[in-house]
């Protein structure tokens, strides 16, 4: 298909003083970002169409593949990211033998660099999809997933976990910012570039660059997709730091040997996170993130740890003495999860009760695998229900 034109004007043009998207990022620099415009089109193939976010590490826009005649994503990375990480699980997911869930993995599917005026910058083409889930959650009254839907999501996602964990890889940063919405069909994304074309979005238009506002993704029923596999790792135990503050296992806080299980663990906090529009953890002292609050909290839900696990690594010493007692300067907050569960009630909250503990375990092992946590009773509660309505019906 011959590329596209779209409009040189009819749009607003922002005040160039004003910061917005990208520029009003903490660490800012615009000679890290590469300048895409509108209508560019990339290796004489990926025309972009839109502008779909922004972040630390790249911008993010809806392309047309001009060879297939069909969208994509084009993820471009600010100049010093490397992709390596992501392109090599990306590819040895696509080798893997396991094909339940792998359509619920967003998988690199082409790259390739482009100069910019200031360096390289690598370029990442992926299939499309909606909105993250933590967006979705903003644009909820309460910030809070009804109780189906959480169980429906979750158990979809420890679905693409499982074909993950099978074929070896950890995800190691599961939470709502990574895991999207999925679509069903392009009439949502055609809509958007004709939007481009009738409506363009505002832009600061400046000597070097032009910044565009991003423009808003629909509302996608599709199937939950996982995605981010950049600090992902290959291999069954590893060693080193991982997972953003909130959603860290324990093993890693305390410098232990570590496996798939602490997506398990992430998948736990943000079940919660889905379930009640609020964090799991607060892990904070005097505003900074803390490892002894972090895990004083985690005590006061899980209780002490068992000294099997209290052997693994000599940081344990620094918050418990030699019989597993807690000695860190934090009082141990008083809370439970009944306590902190007010929103089911019955059989949902007794389910949902189970379903937390069976994954906040001390010992990794001791927490299921993906595939096992997938038929977990509060997951399959509705399910059940459906099918008892049914054969009560007929």
């Amino acid at each position: 298909m011959p590329p596209r034109k779209f409009p040189t004007s009819g749009y607003v043009i922002l005040n160039p003083l004003e910061r917005i998207e990208e520029e009003d990022l903490p660490l800012y620099k615009p000679e890290n970002y590469y300048p895409v415009t509108i209508g560019q089109v990339f290796v004489s193939r990926y025309q972009v169409v839109s502008k779909l976010g922004y972040g630390t590490s790249s911008t993010v826009w809806l392309c047309r593949d001009l060879q297939e005649q069909r969208y994509h994503t084009l993820k471009v990375c600010a100049r010093g990211q490397s992709s390596d990480r992501e392109i090599t699980i990306s590819e040895h997911l696509e080798q893997s033998s396991e094909t339940t869930g792998k359509n619920m993995l967003r998988l690199v599917l082409d790259s390739f660099e482009v100069a910019g005026p200031h360096g390289t910058h690598t370029c990442l083409v992926y299939h499309p999809h909606g909105m993250s889930f933590a967006e979705f959650q903003d644009l909820l009254p309460d910030k809070k997933f009804p109780k189906d839907l959480v169980q429906r999501s979750i158990q979809l996602t420890l679905i693409a976990l499982a074909c993950m964990h099978e074929s070896n890889v950890v995800h190691t940063d599961i939470s709502p910012n990574n895991i999207l919405q999925g679509l069903e069909g392009d009439g949502i994304l055609s809509e958007m570039e004709e939007g481009e074309v009738e409506r363009p979005m505002a832009r600061k238009v400046l000597d070097d660059r032009t910044i565009y506002y991003s423009r808003p993704m629909p509302l996608c029923a599709g199937l939950p997709v996982i995605s981010d596999l950049g600090e992902g790792r290959i291999g069954t135990k590893h060693t080193g730091d991982i997972m953003p503050g909130i959603y860290r296992a324990p093993e890693v806080i305390l410098e232990m040997e570590w496996d798939n299980k602490v997506d398990i663990w992430s998948t736990g906090t943000t079940t919660w996170d889905l379930a009640k529009g609020h964090h799991l953890f607060f892990a904070k002292a005097n505003g900074v993130f803390s490892d002894e609050q972090h895990l004083a909290e985690m005590v006061s839900l899980m209780g002490p740890p068992p000294p099997e696990f209290l052997r693994r690594s000599k940081k344990c010493e620094e918050f418990w003495d030699q019989q597993g007692n807690w000695k860190g300067s934090i009082c141990i907050p008083e809370q439970t999860f009944e306590y902190r569960e007010l929103q089911f009630s019955g059989e949902g909250k007794v389910l949902f009760l189970n379903f937390l503990r069976r994954i906040f375990r001390w010992l990794p092992e001791e927490r299921p695998s993906a595939e096992e946590l997938a038929f977990d009773d509060f997951l399959m509660q509705p399910i059940l229900a459906s099918r008892r309505s049914s054969f009560q019906i007929g």
